[in-house]
């Protein structure tokens, strides 16, 4: 049983960047994309807030995002990474094998990564993903770094779209 504690909260600042993305695709009629709630059994209750201050998860969770563009099935996690080298353990084996699955249905899956010292954000197509997985299930290391991104699928904010990932979505599409 995992716990949730308020004051670890991590990425939420991310999560609302993103969130505030999916609104503006949305409201363009491009993409319609929904944050997939983590189901969880409050422990602990503020009483003058009313705030949940201590939880643990009812089940483990997928990924963070699920819905469609433009007719094309999409889910994504959205992490934020400190440094230069994103730990593959950020990545649950379960999120793995539903993103597998999910592009097993003609699907696309991918990670959206933060990187908060550089103020830079990164499509990771999960093909990518999984050849850093299959890299440490052989030994190699179990992270990447920053420096090993393929370069054209950095997002560039612009045009009035926060974080624009549909553009990674092309660029993925095009490789395939």
């Amino acid at each position: 049983m995992s716990t949730w504690n308020s004051r670890g909260l991590r990425g939420s600042t991310l999560e609302e960047l993103v969130n505030r993305t999916n609104e503006q695709y949305r409201e363009k009629g491009l993409a319609l994309i929904q944050k997939v709630p983590t189901p969880i059994t409050p422990i602990k209750i503020d009483k003058e807030s009313h705030h949940i201050t201590l939880a643990y998860f009812d089940q483990k969770s997928t990924i963070d995002y699920i819905g469609a563009v433009q007719g094309i099935p999409v889910c994504f996690d959205a992490k934020e990474c400190r440094t230069d080298a994103f730990p593959l353990a950020n990545v649950h084996p379960h999120q793995i094998e539903f993103m597998k699955d999910f592009e097993k249905q003609e699907g696309i899956a991918f990670l959206l990564l933060y990187f908060s010292a550089r103020e830079c954000y990164y499509y990771l197509r999960l093909s990518e993903f999984l050849a850093f997985v299959e890299r440490a299930e052989k030994g190699g290391l179990k992270r990447f770094k920053y420096q090993e991104l393929d370069p054209d699928f950095f997002l560039h904010p612009g045009q009035g779209i926060l974080i624009p990932y549909l553009e990674g979505i092309q660029r993925d599409l095009n490789c395939r």
